[in-house]
């Protein structure tokens, strides 16, 4: 198979990078229809090959918490369609027709998680819809027989749909799909439904942030209902219109957000964050000579213009660092049993975040482990110190996980892979964050 498919992909490359001119309208579109079955097609394979690797357990054995973490690592992807790759293995194993009718071209990829995620979200005992447990006739409950039925019909409702429908609109229609196949169930199924709706959407509540691109990060997010309300009540006194506002109504949202923030962290009542006060930490170089603030870079390791660390040093608390000329920290205050103060700034300030090698948690989520154990005698102190994220913390002091680490020539961790990763255990780093 491995064989079959670096083929198909080197011929696949070939047609990619060969001349379109000499195409017609017609089979410019045709070939257009092709490429885009070939894409479906691929993506299939993809979740097949995803879910057999789940099955078999190569993330974990590979030292990753998730199979979404796994697929970053090894197909150098990011969050949001590592997060979709996973997630579609799981529907289309569970659905088999569905994943049939995305290899015979009647549905795209999106089409059928869309298609999966409503058909999961039917009650397989329809008998439960309401307290009765009744029928239209009143007989009694809907046999186990039929529940399979109306979800095999909504099944293939929603495939035909999806000749003329997006997956966006295949999601709504999905919302009131017994209206379709079993109508005489859609009243009781709708106070079912938005019961089933909110817990859903309460259990997949999410927010993320993007990596910056051009000084912008994207925010994604999804609330139940009632989160929202909350959020549209905190906001709107905020985003009240003034003589004067030339801002747009967006830029009003995301000024009131972050000044909630900004309120938040001056009440003093959040919980301590990685040993000290949630706060907003800043790291900038200065150079004595001119008395200059050169560019500045968040804890998060995105980096600020000297402008905005200026005005963001009017209203801070400063702690100096001593740096020698590559950047090492020669003198971050004494140390202690715990990793925190100006130790744990200054670990934050060299390694930027988890240290295990390419993992992008920031410093906050980390915790500081021991080089040489505590208990064996290790001194709390920077070069005895590494930032590490909760999942690689763990892995470090697996028994049998292998990884090693040491300090480097300029006191930078390296980290040693099991033979079982690199025989030959090779020294790796952190490539994600930036080095001072």
């Amino acid at each position: 198979m491995l064989a079959d498919l670096q083929q198909l992909s080197d011929e696949t490359a070939k047609l990619a990078a060969a001349p379109l001119w000499p195409l017609t309208d017609p089979e410019l579109t045709d070939c257009l229809h092709t490429a885009y079955r070939l894409e479906q097609i691929a993506a299939t394979l993809q979740a097949r090959l995803v879910h057999e690797a789940t099955t078999r357990g190569l993330p974990t054995t590979q030292g990753h918490r998730t199979t979404r973490s796994w697929l970053r690592s090894q197909l150098r992807i990011d969050p949001q369609p590592a997060r979709e790759l996973a997630d579609r293995a799981t529907l289309l194993h569970h659905h088999p027709a569905i994943e049939q009718a995305l290899l015979d071209s009647h549905l795209n990829a999106r089409q059928a998680t869309a298609i999966a995620t409503t058909l999961e979200a039917i009650p397989r005992d329809l008998a439960n819809l309401d307290q009765t447990g009744l029928d239209q006739a009143g007989s009694g409950p809907v046999d186990p027989g039929e529940s399979a039925r109306i979800v095999d019909q909504a099944q293939n409702t929603l495939i035909e749909m999806a000749a003329r429908l997006p997956a966006f609109q295949l999601r709504r229609v999905g919302e009131r799909i017994l209206a379709y196949v079993a109508p005489h169930l859609a009243d009781q199924a709708d106070q079912a439904a938005l019961a089933r709706q909110e817990a859903r959407a309460h259990a997949r509540r999410s927010f993320t942030l993007s990596a910056p691109v051009n000084g912008m990060i994207h925010l994604r997010g999804t609330l139940g209902v009632e989160d929202a309300a909350t959020l549209q009540a905190a906001l709107h006194p905020l985003c009240t219109p003034t003589p004067g506002d030339k801002r747009s109504p967006a830029q009003q949202r995301a000024d009131a957000l972050i000044d909630i923030c900004r309120l938040a962290l001056r009440t003093n009542q959040l919980p301590d964050d990685g040993g000290q006060p949630p706060q907003v930490t800043v790291t900038v170089a200065y150079d004595p000579l001119t008395q200059a603030l050169g560019t500045a870079t968040t804890d998060t390791g995105h980096r600020l213009s000297a402008t905005t660390a200026r005005r963001l040093a009017c209203d801070a608390r400063i702690l100096p660092l001593t740096l020698d000329g590559p950047g090492q920290i020669l003198d971050a205050g004494r140390s202690r049993r715990l990793a925190t103060g100006v130790l744990r700034q200054a670990l934050a300030v060299r390694d930027r975040g988890c240290a295990h090698p390419d993992c992008d948690h920031p410093p906050r989520w980390t915790d500081a482990h021991h080089i040489t154990p505590w208990t064996n005698g290790g001194t709390t102190t920077l070069n005895n110190l590494v930032l590490l994220c909760r999942h690689h913390h763990r892995l470090i002091h697996h028994p049998t996980a292998g990884w090693k680490i040491r300090l480097g020539p300029d006191q930078l961790p390296d980290f040693i892979p099991p033979p079982d990763i690199d025989p030959q255990q090779h020294p790796r780093r952190n490539l994600y964050h930036p080095r001072p």
